[in-house]
């Protein structure tokens, strides 16, 4: 073979392929977890909707461990796509799980997205954790009719909401520390 005709090396993977096995291992069981979280969250929505606030950190929480244990960019959103997708089929609600999903991973992302990736403090996770905890409920006023609540009501469905991805953030932080204990998500 001549000079001309080498085969130039092959370029540093962006995703390599046991970063992308280990999103899908995640995002499978987010979904697996979400599924009856969301029948259950569905159900409780009307009747005890402060109960269906109680199980909302859940939608953050793979998202959260993909983030703090394999810390690279985007690994959240395509945890949280995944998560969608495994869901679908479980779902009341088709291919808007997927679309819930990312939005749920979104917030996640967003601190370390900012900083451009370059620093990965614990505290940002809980940062990520207090955007949706305020964003969710905003979004979903009409949905719970929030408006026909009492003003200590609201308070209490939006510090309801907010403790519930707080306390799922610091779960995910567990998770994904016992795993790169374990030797999941390590960095050659």
């Amino acid at each position: 073979m001549s000079a001309g005709n080498a085969v130039p090396p092959v370029a540093k993977r962006r995703f390599p392929t046991a970063l992308l096995l280990t999103c899908a291992a995640l995002g499978v069981a987010g979904g697996l977890l979400l599924a009856p979280a969301n029948w259950l969250s569905t159900l409780l929505s009307g009747p005890a909707p402060f109960a269906s606030m109680a199980l909302s950190g859940l939608w953050i929480l793979p998202s959260v461990i993909a983030l703090r244990l394999l810390q690279r960019p985007f690994v959240g959103l395509l945890v949280g796509l995944i998560a969608g997708l495994v869901l679908v089929p479980f779902s009341g609600y088709g291919f808007s799980a997927v679309l819930t999903n990312v939005m749920w991973a979104l917030p996640a992302e967003l601190p370390f997205l900012l900083v451009l990736y370059r620093y990965w403090g614990t505290w940002m996770h809980y940062i990520g954790a207090l955007i949706i905890g305020v964003a969710y409920p905003v979004s979903a006023w009409a949905w719970f009719n929030l408006g026909a609540m009492t003003v200590w009501a609201q308070i209490a469905f939006f510090a309801i909401t907010i403790v519930s991805c707080v306390a799922a953030t610091a779960l995910g932080i567990l998770i994904a520390d016992r795993l790169r204990a374990a030797g999941v998500g390590r960095r050659r």
